[in-house]
This record gives C-alpha cells, sequence and structure tokens, in this order.
C-alpha cells in the first residue's frame, strides 16, 4: 500500500483537492482550538485548514510523497505541521495527546483497524473529540455506476454502521448517521457516493 499511495501521489496535482474535507470543515468550526491529529493525512488538505483556523496541528501518513505534498500546501498558506511518515503504532504517540482526532477517509487495513482506532480513541484527552467521514458498504454500488468518485475497491475496506459502533463503541455520539454525498473533492472523488458520518466525543 505504501508504493501505491507514493505512485498516487507523485504529481503536482492535488489528487483530493486543496480545499478541507465539506464535512469535516463544517462540524471542526464549531469547536475552540487545540490540538489535533489528522490520521492518513494524505496531501494535507484538512490539516492545513485546522492550522489556519489556529490548531496545532500533528498528521501522518505511511506515504513520503503525501507528506512532501501537505508541506508544500501548509508552506503556500503560511502555516507548520508536525507531519510524521509510517504506521501508527511507531510514530511516538502517547495516550492524551490531543483534543481532537480527524478521520477523513481513512481506511485502514483490515487486519489492523479496529487496533489503530483503539490506539487513536487512546491519544484522545477527556471529552476529546472525533471528526469522521468515510466510505460505507453500500459505496459499492456507486463505485460500479462511476468509477471517478474512488474509495477503496475491496469491500472489506468500506465500514458499516456495526463495524462503527463496535469500534468507537466507547465514545458518546454526537451525531451518527449514513447518508449519499456529492463529493467534488478534485479528480479523486467525482461524483454520487455513500459515507458514514460521525463526530463522538470521549467520555
Amino acid at each position: 500500500m505504501k508504493e501505491f499511495w507514493n505512485d498516487r501521489y507523485n504529481s503536482e496535482e492535488y489528487i483530493y483537492g486543496e480545499v478541507p474535507n465539506e464535512y469535516f470543515h463544517s462540524r471542526f468550526t464549531q469547536f475552540d482550538p487545540g490540538e489535533i491529529l489528522f490520521a492518513a493525512e494524505g496531501e494535507g488538505r484538512n490539516a492545513v485548514f485546522a492550522a489556519k483556523c489556529d490548531w496545532k496541528v500533528t498528521a501522518f501518513d505511511i506515504s513520503a510523497e503525501a507528506k512532501k505534498k501537505a508541506e508544500k500546501l501548509a508552506k503556500k498558506h503560511e502555516v507548520g505541521l508536525d507531519y510524521r511518515v509510517g504506521e501508527l503504532p511507531d510514530l511516538g504517540f502517547e495516550k492524551g495527546d490531543f483534543d481532537a482526532v480527524s478521520l477523513v477517509y481513512a481506511h485502514f487495513p483490515v487486519e489492523v483497524r479496529k487496533n489503530y482506532h483503539e490506539l487513536l480513541i487512546s491519544y484522545l484527552r477527556r471529552d476529546g473529540l472525533i471528526f469522521f467521514e468515510g466510505f460505507s458498504k453500500k459505496h459499492k454500488i456507486y463505485q460500479e455506476k462511476n468509477p471517478a468518485v474512488g474509495g477503496p475497491k475491496d469491500e472489506a475496506l468500506l465500514f458499516s454502521m456495526e463495524e462503527i459502533k463496535q469500534d468507537f463503541g466507547s465514545l458518546k455520539f454526537l451525531e451518527l448517521y449514513e447518508t449519499e454525498v456529492d463529493l467534488k473533492e478534485g479528480n479523486g472523488h467525482d461524483g454520487l457516493g455513500a459515507v458514514i458520518r460521525f463526530v463522538a466525543q470521549k467520555k
């Protein structure tokens, strides 16, 4: 997967655009600044937006090319990021490091997903927040009609409501729903898709 994402991000074009995810933008701006971790952040569009909103931003991805793109975008907007490359357990984060975690299209491999979600929850302080948007199992139908909408081709990487409730059940869901959305995020997400969205708080 590292090679796949390095190849995908090795271009001048920002595959998913330079503006933040619409759902993340709409919910994130309701809260006061703090320290936030962006998981599988890719080219940095959400992290840079958060930094512009005066949050202290940390991000990670397995792709070194993603980091280059994110740091270039951060420089363009005159903000700073702590962007790390590697696997989550090896990146030096500690329990209670963050006030918030962003999981925007962070589709981790099935064999590590539950563990990664547990780690990310542990990195939250009490009352810390998770902002989440990811493709649902229903998204396969949309992909078949329009491959340009993007998303994992392996159905196992897509989310069900049951999986979300299982992995994040220790949190208080401020909202949780599945919906159809018309994505306009660069050339990577273009068209109708099916997503699960939530904001949840650590008890």
